[in-house]
């Protein structure tokens, strides 16, 4: 095996773990001062749910412990969850019936991780190096393969690659492909011009061919295909090289960094391979699509019939199998539908950063959990009674909530993101649940990706709730006057739309306890403001313009996010008296979840003092989320706080 200089090896893995802007592989820390966090459990024996990690699986089939049939690793690099985790298949038999065990971390999270077979061996391969004996060893043993930086060097904008062994030529000896994205043209924010269409370039997505010349591996530049032009797909390319048609030689399947596949076929021969240009898989549904984006594919016979499927790991952590049906039509291998893997429950997880809120949705008289997340889903978690050993709840698998009789999904779409096209499959949901309209029904009042408050009625009953379809949350703006929204945005609200920065809590409450919900939240420029409910001419319930009401305790008005463009928004909140002294202080989403105590209220004016984080344990790279939970009724509240890796955290509140 061809092996790099010391100094070469460090430099691949400092390569391999390098960090960008949206992402981090910072574990939780620990610590033994402050209260202690716990991560909140299904305690439901018996329950099945979507098989899943923290952010970004990177999915290793194999046969893990050796007993014969396949098992799941899953790598993840998100807080506090990074690691890589065995799922262990217990049942053998079909595999599509196999219900994983739950989850065992057996080492650390790492990126660009990826496995080969070759002579029906599992190989695992990282940026320019192999990690030896990997089922006894995992990343302790990486040996150089190839100076990564060669190639990487070009990409200084990029968020992976994918490396990975193969014959390519057919001559005995072991060959890499490897694929890199390439985010230079896209830039990222300011890219929208004022009718939302995107003013800057694609991502990329690009194949290397590194042969094997008489034991030296030489870069022989990018793979092409149709015109000659070189493999280029929308990003994060994790080609996979396998015979997937059933014609003897090897074709090419590239993910990309959204949500399909693009097909290459092998027109030449096993020897001299020649692609076609690249069309993206189909069936009779329509496009083979992944739920979410940041796709990780990986080529295996995943249930033994001897056709090429693909075990694919979602942004949210989940890991999906796409089976290959064996037909080929109009020269392409027909794919299924992506299928979620299953496991037995553990830790309560409701996809990629969690934003719960606390209620009792269904009239039953306990609390349960409405959640949003990256996907844009709302999910109702029911509390099914106390489990008394843990003093947490039993609770039910996540549901999708349904508005107007469709699941609700919130999606960016092609310019809802402020930073751009490439996070079209993204939502971002957060919430408040409150009687919006006084009838008597909890509503649900929400945000997103978009920046847009908007809710949706309660159309059923108290113990059966039903939604009705969504609204805007109506302001009374001054008449003739220009309605505000972020500077950056490139669309204008209308009529009585309330636009605000992207992916931050609408809390409702009744803030000056006239008996109307009233909105507290960021304004257009970041600071906490308090838009007061009235009943107007019409009879009609709306909201004031907003004013500032909330002071910092050293600096002013309080402004909780200062940033523009991309880094705005995100601010998680809600209101509870956590210090037990009578009036309400404000829980804000940083490290964990920060503290900022009232301490007071003078003509009119709220004025908050910020002791930061409730503990020492980080739960965020991009936020956290915080609602309070009282489930053993003592009338203290305690906290809750959703965390990045789409897990919930309960904290116990001691004061």
């Amino acid at each position: 095996m061809f092996r790099l200089k010391p100094h070469l090896l460090v430099l691949l893995i400092l390569v391999g773990c390098q960090m960008d802007k949206e992402q981090s592989m910072i574990s939780a820390d620990t610590t033994d001062d402050g209260p202690e966090l716990q991560i909140l459990k299904f305690n439901n024996p018996g329950l099945e749910v979507d098989l899943g990690v923290g952010l970004w699986a990177s999915p290793i089939p194999m046969d893990f412990d050796g007993d014969g049939d396949l098992d799941l690793l899953v790598s993840c690099t998100d807080v506090p969850y990074a690691g890589t985790y065995f799922f262990e298949n217990k049942q053998g038999g079909d595999i599509a019936d196999v219900v994983f065990e739950k989850p065992v971390r057996v080492g650390e999270g790492i990126r660009n991780v990826s496995i080969s077979h070759v002579d029906g061996e599992p190989r695992i391969l990282g940026p320019g190096l192999e990690y030896e004996r990997f089922a006894k060893q995992l990343f302790n043993q990486p040996v150089g393969i190839f100076d990564a930086n060669e190639i990487l060097k070009d990409y200084p904008k990029r968020r992976f690659s994918q490396w990975q062994y193969v014959d390519y030529e057919n001559d005995g000896d072991i060959d890499i492909l490897m694929g890199v994205d390439d985010w230079a043209d896209y830039g990222w924010d300011e890219g929208f011009d004022e009718e939302g269409k995107w003013s800057r370039g694609n991502l990329h997505g690009l194949v290397y061919l590194i042969e094997n010349r008489n034991g030296k591996m030489v870069n022989t530049g990018k793979l092409t295909s149709g015109d000659g032009s070189p493999i280029d797909v929308y990003g994060n390319p994790t080609p996979n090289i396998e015979d997937f048609d059933g014609d003897g030689d090897l074709d090419i399947i590239c993910g990309e960094f959204v949500d399909t596949f693009t097909w290459y076929e092998n027109i030449g021969s096993r020897e001299n391979p020649q692609y076609t240009t690249g069309r993206q898989l189909l069936n009779e549904e329509g496009l083979v699509v992944m739920d979410l984006e940041m796709m990780k594919p990986t080529a295996i016979d995943w249930n033994g019939d001897g056709t090429m499927d693909l075990i694919v790991g979602d942004e949210d952590g989940r890991v999906a199998f796409i089976e290959n049906t064996g037909e080929v039509k109009d020269h392409m291998p027909v794919f299924k539908q992506a299928v979620y893997l299953k496991q037995k429950a553990d830790d309560v997880k409701f996809g990629g950063l969690i934003t719960p809120y606390s209620v009792d949705w269904d009239g039953d008289g306990d609390e349960d959990l409405l959640c949003g997340n990256t996907a844009g889903y709302f999910g109702f978690i029911e509390n099914l009674g106390m489990d008394t050993e843990s003093g947490t709840p039993i609770w039910a698998a996540p549901e999708y909530l349904k508005a107007d009789g469709e699941v609700i999904r919130i999606l960016a779409g092609e310019n809802g993101s402020i930073q751009g096209p490439a996070e079209r499959k993204w939502g971002y949901t957060t919430l408040s649940v409150s009687d919006w309209d006084g009838d008597g029904l909890k509503d649900i009042i929400i945000n997103s990706i978009w920046g847009k408050v908007e809710w949706y009625k309660n159309i059923g009953e108290a113990n059966e709730p039903k939604l009705a379809a969504k609204a805007p949350v109506q302001v009374d703006w001054t008449e003739g006057s220009e309605l505000p929204k972020p500077a950056w945005n490139w669309w204008k609200p209308t009529g009585n739309e309330l636009s605000t920065q992207w992916r931050t809590t609408p809390y409702t409450m009744d803030w000056n306890k006239d008996g109307l919900m009233d909105l507290v939240m960021l304004d257009h420029e970041g600071y906490l403001a308090f838009f007061e409910r009235f009943t107007n001419g019409n009879g009609e319930l709306m909201l004031k313009p907003s004013v500032r009401i909330f002071k910092n305790d050293e600096v002013g008005e309080l402004r909780l996010q200062a940033k523009t463009h991309g880094g705005s928004g995100r601010t998680k909140l809600t209101f509870t008296d956590w210090d037990g002294d009578g009036d309400l202080d404000l829980m804000v989403n940083g490290k964990n979840i920060d503290f900022y105590e009232n301490t007071g209220t003078v003509d009119g004016f709220t004025t908050f003092k910020n002791h930061g984080p409730v503990t020492e344990q980080r739960l965020a790279g991009h936020t956290t989320s915080p609602t309070t939970v009282d489930w053993n009724g003592d009338g203290v509240r305690d906290l809750l706080i959703g965390g990045e890796d789409g897990h919930l955290f309960w904290l116990k509140n001691k004061n």
